[in-house]
């Protein structure tokens, strides 16, 4: 038996086949598949005269053809062999082109996908397969334009529902109401603690939904994805309020809907964090002990974690401002409630033994492990580690044991170069520079500029009397040649 074709579609909403068939200025006409097109979906147009489509074909296309790889009398059987490798495919329709090769749909083509269930499409003369295929990307720009604005206004009314005087109902209010569904929230133990919306009718998507939520208190998953009974269910754990889960349940999943329930779970955290037992007391406690004095390596005990020591990371978006939603994200990325939120940069506290990842997004800096009494060397460290990231636009740099040049800023290093050789030119500079790379060798500074060594020696003194300084002095020689390094002009 034929193994069925895996779908991959593009994360952009599909079009309704019937939407296509409305637009007069195609004229396409539907001559075989199902009469009711509603429930029909295309994810792109895709024209091929191959014999067998079936490896060019990701799922979800409309598949366009002219005809022209058809044999010349071909009998009912390789229609339907032709037909059924679109199906296996996971085509969702096919459009027959008329002219230049056929004046008529061939009557076998049609006879099989009335019987393989596969809409078949017929395509006039005048109408281009380039404008089919223009005509199915409009149509998804229109669609992925209002599920954006959707997603932005649904995002708008999760921020203004976690400010109101009852939080938590209210989140799951508007989550509800933007899928369209039933939104739960988990306790620890897999038992509803608030819910809102719809909800399912059928039991087994309720008791679904709860296994899921039991499933990520297990196990370190984040997320988790089910069907039961036609209904779509998700759940996501709560990063900072430790075995709390969202539960959400629809009839249909749309593109945006997991980005709206990723905010949800994001605010819902941020809400419940404050009552996650023991875990939170235990870092008030040492919060309230560092204000009192304390040492930090006597509090960091209660911060859970560190045994071998700590992470400082500092992090900055892409796209500032940072804000406290954005910054608690991030922790729960990086597996660590210990955030600080300060400017555009957010720091985060995290035990060594959690690797932080590259974060999208995000431009981090990581320190060295580190015990807690040299914490703010760490912070140090991250922060310099962070400035490189920036300057090299790399995602994620770890702390490395800089070189000595590496510990004075280019900009402030290059002004200094600039402010101590001024008195000399080019060529002086050039000679000079020469001259302490090949430790005050004459003869090999003359070879090397293809100079005598009396020019050298000239130029050298004049470069002595230029900067007053005596050029015997290891310690000048050594600031002079690190000026010289980034020195390219007078």
């Amino acid at each position: 038996m034929e193994e069925p074709h895996t779908m991959t579609v593009p994360p952009t909403p599909p079009v309704p086949l019937a939407e296509l068939l409305a637009r007069e200025d195609l004229a396409l006409r539907r001559i075989a598949g199902p009469a009711d097109v509603s429930g029909v979906v295309i994810h792109g147009a895709h024209a091929s005269e191959m014999p067998d489509p079936y490896p060019y074909l990701l799922g979800g296309e409309l598949l366009l053809t002219a005809g022209a790889q058809l044999p010349e009398a071909p009998g009912a059987a390789y229609f339907d062999d032709y037909v059924s490798r679109i199906v296996a495919a996971g085509g969702a329709a096919l459009g027959f082109g008329l002219a230049p090769v056929h004046d008529t749909v061939p009557p076998g083509l049609v006879a099989a996908c009335e019987a393989r269930g596969l809409p078949l499409l017929e395509v006039p003369p005048r109408t281009t397969f380039a404008a089919v295929a223009r005509a199915v990307w409009q149509l998804m720009a229109d669609a992925r334009h209002t599920e954006l604005r959707r997603v932005t206004q649904a995002q708008q009314g999760l921020a203004a529902a976690a400010a109101r005087p009852d939080p938590v109902p209210s989140v799951l209010r508007q989550l509800a109401r933007a899928v369209a569904g039933w939104a739960v929230l988990y306790d620890p133990e897999g038992e509803p603690v608030a819910e809102a919306g719809r909800t399912p009718e059928a039991a087994g998507a309720r008791t679904g939904l709860r296994e899921l939520a039991r499933l990520l208190t297990a196990r370190s998953t984040t997320t988790a994805t089910d069907t039961a009974e036609g209904t779509e269910l998700t759940a996501y754990a709560l990063g900072a309020a430790r075995g709390h889960v969202l539960g959400v349940a629809a009839p249909h999943r749309a593109p945006g809907d997991h980005t709206l329930a990723s905010v949800a779970a994001v605010l819902l955290s941020l809400l419940t964090g404050e009552h996650q037992g023991g875990a939170a007391s235990a870092r008030s406690s040492a919060l309230v002990r560092l204000l009192l004095g304390a040492a930090p390596e006597a509090v960091a005990p209660l911060l859970g974690g560190g045994e071998e020591g700590w992470l400082v990371v500092r992090a900055r978006p892409r796209t500032p401002p940072a804000d406290a939603l954005a910054a608690s994200a991030l922790g729960t990325a990086l597996g660590s409630p210990l955030v600080d939120l300060a400017g555009d940069v957010v720091r985060v506290l995290v035990p060594a033994d959690r690797a932080p990842a590259p974060q999208p997004g995000w431009t981090l800096g990581v320190s060295a492990p580190a015990r807690p009494a040299d914490w703010p060397t760490a912070d140090a460290q991250a922060a310099r580690a962070l400035a490189r990231a920036l300057a090299t636009r790399t995602p994620l740099l770890r702390h490395h044991t800089p070189r000595l040049a590496e510990l004075v800023p280019p900009a402030e290093a290059d002004a200094h170069a600039r402010a101590l050789l001024a008195p000399l030119t080019p060529a002086l500079a050039e000679t000079l520079r020469a001259w302490l790379s090949l430790h005050g060798g004459w003869d090999r500074t003359a070879v090397a500029l293809g100079v005598h060594r009396n020019t050298v020696r000239q130029r050298v003194a004049r470069c002595a009397a230029l900067l007053d300084t005596d050029l015997d002095d290891p310690d000048v020689r050594m600031e002079l040649w690190f000026a010289l390094r980034g020195f390219r002009g007078a």
